[in-house]
């Protein structure tokens, strides 16, 4: 194992998820006593050249003083990586766009010393691209620019490289990765390459450190039993949003996903509050169960005035789809969905929290318990309480936790 070394070269346009890839690549590594390191080119480009860089034009690729400064920083990590596997390091990651077929065949040609494996990141998901862009622009160098040039501007960047952009063909070992469902999309390993199964499994593996699953407040529709609609919070529930807010006041909560409805929004409210820094990101994947021609309906009115709908929900709860409406069953792929995107913004967190809804929350939790599906819509979702859950390769953890007693 101590012998065994290997370069691992990120591929794929700005905004992609390579960094987040390779950082989690040298995580899991490291656990297994692997010793890593990442040679990022965009880090090194900042500090050589300051803040100037922000300008789209410099990644031109008919900008000759850009394209030259841009491959000294490249064979600046390049020979790092090589130094760095000449000593006591077993893993190089070059995190750089590297999307010319040029810029691959020099690092094939100068790192012969030890196996190679590309992984090129893919993700066209629009809402996912247009909120890291917006991550993206946070960094110090766009400071200087409001937000709508920042954005502007780094989708330029994004259309210069796309002028120079060759996937992943003829290399030797190579994976295609679909980065925001951790899918593998074609892969090619002609050598033996160490770690590659360890490797494989950390890339395609759904991984949360800390997963905070809430719900929503007590609504005017709880007091009244009916399901569905965009109803408000009570005194109640807004009390419960502000004992949340205390709750989670001293842990970092960089980002809060909600549904679009105003009932887990006015409940992230006062926890965005009393943080730093923390983003609210409403995803229409989270929205509640689309209850169809019963939206709004008490259980007892659909007892009543549709009985059948009633009778045959209650037969099967989990397969059972409202007429013009959704079931647990149909909502599987867009709640899996909304996980992803979550998982995937806030790739660079240790605290991920959801404010979601009672059947959206069991669709969660079932995504990380492995429940029965005929269990799923009885699983326990109360508003008092919240779960915490941690799912990683190496630790799985699901807790009720009350905060407010």
């Amino acid at each position: 194992m101590k012998n065994k070394k290997l370069y691992i070269v990120m591929v794929g346009l700005p905004a992609r998820g390579k960094s987040t890839i390779a950082r989690k690549l040298k995580e899991n590594l490291e656990k297994d006593n692997v010793r890593t390191r990442i040679f990022n080119n965009g880090d090194l480009r900042r500090r050589l050249s300051g803040e100037e860089t922000w300008r789209p034009e410099f990644y031109d690729p008919k900008n000759k003083e850009g394209v030259a400064l841009r491959e000294k920083i490249a064979m600046i990590n390049i020979n790092g990586a090589k130094k760095y596997l000449g000593g006591n390091g077993q893993v190089a990651i070059l995190d750089a766009t590297n999307v010319s077929q040029a810029r691959r065949e020099k690092i094939i040609a100068l790192l012969d010393d030890h196996p190679q494996l590309f992984i090129e990141c893919i993700n066209d998901d629009e809402d996912i691209l247009e909120a890291s862009i917006l991550r993206k622009v946070s960094l110090s160098e766009f400071n200087r620019l409001d937000k709508h040039t920042a954005i502007s501007v780094f989708k330029q960047r994004i259309r210069y490289y796309q002028q120079i952009y060759s996937h992943l063909k003829n290399e030797r070992n190579f994976v295609k990765l679909h980065s925001l469902h951790n899918q593998i999309l074609e892969e090619e390993i002609r050598d033996n390459i160490p770690f590659y199964s360890r490797i494989r499994d950390f890339i395609v593996t759904d991984t949360v450190k800390n997963l905070f699953l809430i719900r929503h407040g007590e609504t005017f529709f709880n007091l009244e039993d009916r399901i569905g609609g965009d109803s408000g919070l009570t005194e109640k529930g807004n009390a419960q949003a502000k004992a949340l807010a205390q709750h989670f006041k001293t842990r970092k909560i960089p980002y809060i996903f909600t549904s679009k409805m105003k009932r887990t929004i006015q409940t992230a409210n006062p926890i965005k509050r009393l943080q730093k820094d923390c983003a609210i990101i409403a995803l229409k994947e989270f929205d509640e169960i689309d209850s169809g021609v019963c939206e709004c309906m008490s259980y007892e009115e659909i007892r009543r005035e549709m009985p059948e709908v009633y009778s045959r929900r209650k037969q099967d709860k989990y397969n059972y789809i409202y007429p013009d409406g959704e079931g647990y069953v149909s909502m599987k792929k867009r709640i899996d969905m909304g996980i992803k995107k979550a998982i995937y913004l806030a790739s660079n967190s240790q605290n991920i929290m959801i404010v979601g809804h009672q059947a959206v929350n069991r669709m969660i939790l079932s995504h990380f318990l492995y429940r029965r599906t005929e269990d799923v819509p009885y699983i326990y979702i109360p508003q008092d309480k919240y779960y915490h859950i941690i799912a990683t390769q190496d630790k799985k953890l699901f807790q009720l936790r009350r905060y407010k007693d």
